[in-house]
Parts: C-alpha cells; structure tokens; sequence
C-alpha cells in the first residue's frame, strides 16, 4: 500500500526535472487523444495524466509538471488538444488548462497527507476533478457568455463518468508510478526505507 511520507529532495535535480518534464510529455500526449464530442470542449485523456501527475510525484512536482506544460502551451508550442498553441489559454477551454495545475497540487497533497488506499486517493482524484470543471465551467461561462446550466451541460456533464473511471485507474496506478521512480531514480529515498 501506498505510503504517507515526506518527500525528500536528495535527488538529482536533473533527475527531478527529467521525471516532471517526463510527465509534461504525457500531458501534451494525451492531449493527442482527442474526441469532438460537442465542439465545444473536447474529450482527451489529460485528466488521467494531471491526476497521475499529482498523486505520482507529489504536489509540488505534480504541479510542476502541469505549469511547464501551460507555460510551453503559452510560448508557442501546438501541444493543446486542437494544436491551438497559445489561442488556447484565451479560447473557450482555458479554464480547463488551468485548473490541471491546482487540481495535480491538490491531488497530490491529498496523497502525500494520508489518502493512501485506493479508494481515498480515488477521492484525492475526484477533488482533483472537481477543481479541473470549477475552473473550466466558470471560464467557459464568462467566456461564451452560457448560463450556468449551459456551462454545465456543454463542458462538465458529458465528461463525469468518463472521469471519474480516469480517477480510479490514476488511483490503482499512483503507488506503481511512486515505487518505479523510487526503485529505478530514488526519487523518493525514504519510501523505499518505509516498506
């Protein structure tokens, strides 16, 4: 089982930077996953990777990831799910970008403070989610001039199921992600110690 513990910062920087910027990569990759389900806010795979992110590497570094990945998308680089480049953080689904930043934090403290069984880093996942459509629907809201009801049936109702699956498969997964990069980069020293 997943352990609660502090994480050190004895790793190689250079380590640590490769394994955030290793889960920026998937970010922008999972952004290649699309699905045009209304026209409005496109179906990818980003969410399973922001929570992944988060309860993998820790809120900072989860965070961290998803900064570098909004920061590319502002600097020009074509990795949004439309390839939009930086039209994407001033169009319709900003918000969504965004929020994968405090949704990874929070997901991962979650983690780090004591959500360590399944079905609580599943929850960590879910306020993660949350905090993803809270940040989506308000700027979608102010952005298409929607209602409400309307920016909730275009850009958080049709996703829900599907999300809260990609919490459980980032929750079953999280514990893998922190043993492989404890065992393989000792990006975590005392987890290893803690077993």
């Amino acid at each position: 089982m997943l352990r609660s513990f502090e994480q050190t910062r004895d790793v190689n920087l250079v380590v640590r930077v490769a394994v955030i910027l290793s889960f920026t990569v998937l970010t922008a990759l999972a952004a290649r996953v699309t699905l045009e389900i209304n026209g409005v806010v496109p179906f990818t795979l980003q969410v399973l990777i922001v929570l992944l992110a988060g309860m993998v590497l820790g809120a900072r570094d989860g965070a961290a990831s998803q900064i570098a990945y909004v920061a590319l998308i502002a600097g020009g680089m074509p990795i949004d799910a439309r390839a939009l480049g930086p039209a994407a953080l001033t169009g319709p689904t900003a918000g969504f970008l965004i929020g994968f930043i405090p949704a990874a934090f929070v997901a991962g403290w979650l983690v780090e403070a004591g959500f360590n069984r399944v079905w609580l880093r599943w929850l960590a996942g879910v306020v993660g989610i949350v905090i993803i459509y809270v940040f989506g629907a308000t700027w979608l809201k102010m952005e298409l001039n929607l209602t409400w009801e309307a920016a909730w049936t275009v850009g958080v109702e049709p996703f829900i199921l599907v999300d809260l699956a990609k919490a459980l498969v980032a929750a079953v997964s999280a514990e893998a992600g922190r043993r492989l990069l404890a065992r393989q980069f000792n990006y975590f020293p005392d987890l290893m110690n803690k077993s």
